[in-house]
């Protein structure tokens, strides 16, 4: 027994470490409720972590245009527009701009777009490419999918990510800056102005794009959230 937890422990540091995809241990779980326990308890850490250093980025901004002589001061200068760039900012004077843009998004969208992306981490996009949320990538450099949409005349692969916190970082930034998910900004940011809570019952309300299936996708990631209890997580 104290064998098999030792094993565990190590195959987990080793997971963290490398930034691998799901550790084998995880797949070795025949249990569906125990793996869906596994998931969260993998997945969750990640998530918080990226929204905190979201978050960390945000207070610099906020401190920055809290700072009456900035525009004086080339450093924050620079500072904006490295950050305008990366969120498709095109008014680094824009307070506003940046603070709809670069926030942090519900847990429990997170988890259940990342486990209904990658049937719980278990697709082979996760298995060989690290890709937690479909993300495409127009060119062949990707993996290529076992099915194509019929209507997409282009070409696409699945982008292959480094890790699954990297999958995790594009995710975030795709729905913080892609001109998509403008309705999930300006939402998030009128709930913070009336300084209420933004769920990700309420956010999924926003991701018709998201999916080829538009709404039906919409009520399959409610249903998601509700059923397993996620929303405790959007603190």
């Amino acid at each position: 027994m104290k064998k098999t937890i030792s094993l565990l422990i190590f195959n987990f540091l080793l997971f963290t470490v490398l930034n691998a995809a799901f550790p084998d241990w995880y797949y070795n779980i025949k249990n569906i409720n125990e793996q869906k326990k596994a998931f969260v308890e993998i997945m969750l850490p990640l998530i918080q972590t990226e929204n905190k250093n979201i978050l960390n980025l945000r207070k610099k901004i906020i401190q920055i245009f809290n700072d009456p002589a900035f525009l004086l001061k080339p450093k924050k200068i620079a500072f904006l527009a490295k950050a305008a760039k990366k969120y498709k900012i095109k008014d680094i004077l824009n307070k506003n701009e940046f603070l709809k843009k670069i926030n942090t998004i519900p847990p429990s969208l997170a988890l259940a777009q990342a486990a209904i992306e990658s049937g719980w981490g278990k697709s082979r996009f996760v298995k060989l490419a690290n890709n937690l949320f479909g993300h495409w990538e127009y060119s062949n450099k990707g993996l290529p999918p076992k099915d194509r949409y019929d209507n997409i005349d282009i070409n696409y692969s699945l982008k292959i990510f480094p890790s699954i916190e990297d999958s995790i970082r594009v995710y975030m930034l795709n729905l913080n800056r892609n001109p998509a998910y403008k309705e999930f900004r300006n939402l998030r940011y009128f709930y913070r102005l009336k300084n209420k809570k933004f769920t990700g019952l309420i956010a999924a309300t926003t991701m018709e794009l998201y999916s080829q299936k538009r709404d039906e996708y919409v009520k399959l990631l409610q249903k998601m959230i509700i059923q397993n209890h996620w929303e405790k997580f959007d603190k």
